[in-house]
């Protein structure tokens, strides 16, 4: 349970909405985490004061965090490594429908509902980012 107090310290400073969206994201991430078997344990750490999402067994993934955008209390976002390419990726596959950061975040109004489709697909390219590395043919 150590995890779920530390996710629960880390989004304490934001709105009850905001909170309510980070959970949800939360939950999102373990879930498509869990719904890939290349993928195996995901581990939730903090880095840069963010929860964090690595993939320490397989190394299959990119970090992947979560946090409330400071300056903007009805947002949150998505972080990804600035020189992976996967916000490439995703704009490629979502930029009509999700909203970005230059190349390192997903930005969401925690107004809105969140877009579970397209992100559970942009979590999954990010957690399986190092196989497609590998094994170019699956790109997705």
């Amino acid at each position: 349970m150590r995890n779920e107090l530390e996710f629960h310290a880390t989004i304490a400073p934001y709105s009850a909405l905001v909170q309510k969206r980070l959970t949800e994201l939360r939950a999102l991430v373990l879930d498509t985490a869990a719904a890939l078997p290349q993928v195996g344990r995901v581990e939730e750490t903090l880095k840069w004061a963010q929860h964090s999402f690595i993939t320490p067994e397989t190394g299959s993934g990119s970090t992947i965090r979560i946090d409330g955008k400071r300056n903007e209390p009805e947002k949150l976002a998505l972080y990804f490594h600035c020189q992976s390419g996967l916000i490439e990726t995703f704009k490629s596959h979502y930029g009509a429908t999700l909203n970005f950061e230059g190349n390192r975040a997903i930005v969401l109004n925690a107004k809105l509902a969140l877009p579970k489709q397209a992100l559970a697909h942009c979590i999954s390219l990010a957690l399986t980012h190092h196989l497609r590395k590998k094994h170019p043919s699956s790109r997705n």
